[in-house]
């Protein structure tokens, strides 16, 4: 069997470039399971693959923080001409950022540059597109109708890098951006909301909490599309199902959890510990903590911050619980679960149980 450490010889000796001991290595885990090297009911996951890439985060970081100030200066002298410097500022941003996705993610595969590079290429379309097309005086007294064509830009440059890059953080970028879209066209169809709990709570006489779980159900259905075509998680096609599922898991429980913690009832704090229960179901079957996690995570910030009262800090400690037990025995609980269901799922399309 070929280890890592004989692969990083080859690299080091000249034998393979990098690019071909990863897809060795990809070839290799998929043939035999990537799971194999996981602890039993473990998900993969990683931000970085060392201290390196953190290292060159931070370049990355300071290098955008010195050329936005420099271009800040440059934009507060330009008056008549301010579109056009704008349109070039963000061309050769985007081209430098292109440049740098190129030699770092395509040629390095580096995991933690690749986030930071997406989040710059999301900052650097959005701040440019949105300055170039949004009428800033319609926005300050809230007239957002300018707002959604930039928007859509933006998310159409994003869809476009991960085409070319593959990059699964993009994938959340996206989700988000196209969640923004459809909020800003109910605004603009029935006008501003008066308060956040409008954007959410199902009592609400606007669109908006059932534009939240329409679009959290879309992000959810292109996620397990994802999953469902790498079971094994071997592939970044697993990896972007990860990501989806930490923005589709808020955007379902969030309109959920607000409506239910609103009326501050026993019998609601109930019905929300029986919703989480229903999230937990499917997260065991389909084998994602990310999105048990986003979703009991999101609820605790919002019972934490939003709501107070001896039902909510009784709801917390129960949700805690819950978790630690869950986290302990996963693996129990997933076989089991999926035992009676072998003949309704299509399980070789989920990851195996152990």
């Amino acid at each position: 069997m070929i280890s890592k450490d004989d692969l990083r010889a080859a690299v080091g000796s000249g034998l393979l470039n990098e690019k071909q001991a990863a897809a060795l290595a990809a070839l290799a885990d998929s043939r035999r399971g990537a799971r194999e090297d996981l602890a039993i009911g473990d998900e993969p996951f990683e931000l970085f693959k060392g201290f390196n890439e953190i290292f060159i985060v931070i370049g990355l970081l300071i290098l955008a923080s010195g050329w936005a100030a420099l271009n800040g200066i440059a934009m507060a002298m330009e008056i008549v001409n301010y579109k056009a410097k704008i349109l070039s500022t963000t061309a050769i941003s985007g081209v430098i950022l292109w440049l740098l996705s190129e030699y770092f993610i395509r040629r390095r595969r580096m995991v933690a540059p690749a986030i930071a590079l997406s989040c710059l290429w999301a900052i650097n379309a959005g701040t440019g597109i949105t300055a170039y097309f949004a009428q800033p005086f319609m926005v300050a007294q809230e007239d957002f109708s300018s707002l959604p064509l930039p928007l859509g830009l933006t998310t159409v440059a994003m869809l476009l890098y991960w085409l070319r890059f593959r990059v699964p953080f993009a994938m959340a970028l996206i989700a988000l951006g196209v969640f923004g879209i459809a909020l800003m066209l109910g605004a603009n169809q029935t006008g501003t909301p008066t308060s956040a709990a409008d954007l959410f709570l199902l009592s609400a006489g606007g669109p908006f909490a059932f534009i939240t779980l329409g679009v959290g159900l879309a992000v959810f259905a292109v996620a397990m599309f994802f999953d469902m075509s790498d079971p094994h998680r071997v592939t970044r096609r697993s990896a972007q199902g990860f990501w989806l599922h930490v923005v589709a898991a808020p955007a379902l429980v969030n309109t959920l959890a607000l409506s239910l913690l609103e009326s501050g009832t026993a019998d609601a704090h109930m019905a929300l510990l029986a919703v989480l229960v229903l999230f937990a179901l499917i997260a065991i079957i389909i084998d994602r903590r990310s999105f048990l996690i986003a979703a009991i995570g999101y609820t605790v910030a919002l019972a934490g911050t939003v709501f107070e009262g001896e039902g909510t800090a009784m709801t917390i400690f129960i949700l805690g619980i819950f978790l630690v037990v869950l986290g302990a025995f996963w693996s129990r609980f997933r076989a089991a679960l999926l035992a009676p269901l072998s003949g309704i799922l299509p399980l070789h399309r989920l990851p195996p149980s152990h």
